[in-house]
């Protein structure tokens, strides 16, 4: 099943200040975090930022919220958004979630599970996901993928949702996405 810019939305898990930090490759992570949620932007897709207890762990980080200026941010307690009853409408009435974050085997597998359970077509982007244990980064996307998530990376989002080379958008996607050194 391909990804449909249509049909998808992105969710961006619990890439918070205080968390961030301590997982692996942190910068790479955050720097792929922030050109997928650039992507979905200028596709047009519905971005939504989740937030664990951010007393705590601090809020998303500024420079993924500039990506994106006009999406929502939810807090939460529970590790799922789904069991947190966060999700707003333009990831729900979406039929594709599209999924980055951390951690791989906590915050993003939780959300995942659940999101399959009301039917979604999910998408992980394994290269955007991170966690504070490389095998738990490994576990989780195994998980997730047992249990019937697509494990994508950012590329496949960018050119999925391209769908066709040519035209003026292609050519501002490809010089903003794939010119230079990328994350």
């Amino acid at each position: 099943m391909l990804m449909h810019k249509e049909q998808a939305s992105l969710l961006v898990v619990d890439i918070q200040e205080k968390l961030a930090p301590a997982v692996v490759d942190a910068a790479g992570m955050a720097a792929r975090c922030r050109w997928l949620i650039g992507v979905a932007a200028d596709h047009g897709l519905p971005v939504v930022f989740s937030e664990q207890y951010p007393r705590g762990l601090g809020h998303t980080l500024p420079e993924l919220l500039a990506q994106a200026p006009d999406s929502q941010v939810v807090e939460k307690t529970h590790f799922s958004c789904v069991a947190a009853n966060c999700l707003p409408e333009t990831v729900l009435l979406r039929p594709q979630t599209i999924v980055c974050g951390m951690e791989a085997h906590v915050c993003v597998l939780q959300t995942v599970l659940e999101l399959l359970e009301l039917d979604k077509q999910v998408f992980v982007v394994a290269d955007a996901v991170s966690s504070r244990k490389v095998s738990d980064i490994e576990l989780g996307l195994q998980r997730m993928r047992d249990a019937g998530a697509v494990i994508v990376s950012k590329e496949m989002v960018l050119f999925e949702c391209l769908r066709q080379a040519g035209g003026e958008h292609f050519k501002r996607m490809s010089q903003r996405y794939l010119v230079g050194e990328q994350p």
